[in-house]
């Protein structure tokens, strides 16, 4: 393991349960996945074994990675078949969604969203909210597969013009358009972050 690489031990997926009607969007989460399992990351995700979410669990297993998913018990039968849960490293079976995204937080080091619904959508926000919120500074990517998420930084850089992301320097989410840049760019984040955290300590230790 490289000294950057310390602090990232997993990576959470956040993606569609559907295939989606663009190859490519299937081809990435068999990419991402088979990176996750290349550099020794565990994937946590949806627990889902279906469309992207299926696709990225199978690129880390056939790469011999680890995965651990997450999924509500009423959700087991329309994102994933039971069978295929039983091949999953480890699985957690949660009493509602607001359990599995708090178990999904807690067990991530690091967090990447592929293409997907609304689903998907809320999980990558919720995670920049409670990064606005000071609760967290663990990188957070968007996988912007075809330009799938361009309406999306549209968006927020209308929301920061229109003085509505009063904190946006903590809402700095990583734009990565190719899956072979993802960790790297996570990677480089949390080393770029430990090193401010020592400087801060450095400094305070001085006063």
């Amino acid at each position: 393991m490289t000294e950057q690489s310390v602090s990232i031990r997993s990576i959470c997926v956040y993606c569609g349960s559907r295939p989606g009607r663009d190859p490519s969007h299937m081809a990435a989460g068999r990419a991402l996945g088979r990176e996750i399992a290349e550099y020794g990351l565990r994937l946590v995700y949806g627990g889902g074994t279906k469309g992207i979410m299926g696709a990225v669990a199978s690129g880390v297993l056939s790469g011999g990675g680890q995965v651990t998913g997450i999924i509500p018990e009423f959700l087991i039968d329309m994102e994933a078949t039971r069978h295929s849960l039983g091949q999953l490293n480890e699985l957690i079976v949660t009493p509602d969604m607001h359990a599995r995204k708090h178990t999904m937080f807690e067990r991530s080091d690091a967090f990447v969203a592929l293409p997907g619904g609304i689903g998907t959508l809320e999980e990558i926000v919720e995670i920049m909210t409670w990064a606005q919120l000071g609760r967290h500074e663990k990188p957070m990517v968007f996988a912007n597969i075809n330009g799938f998420w361009d309406p999306m930084m549209e968006l927020m850089r209308h929301m920061t013009d229109e003085g509505f992301l009063h904190t946006a320097h903590r809402v700095q989410p990583l734009v990565v358009d190719e899956i072979s840049g993802i960790i790297p760019a996570i990677m480089a984040q949390a080393a770029q972050l430990a090193a401010d955290r020592d400087g801060e300590d450095e400094v305070i230790s001085k006063m």
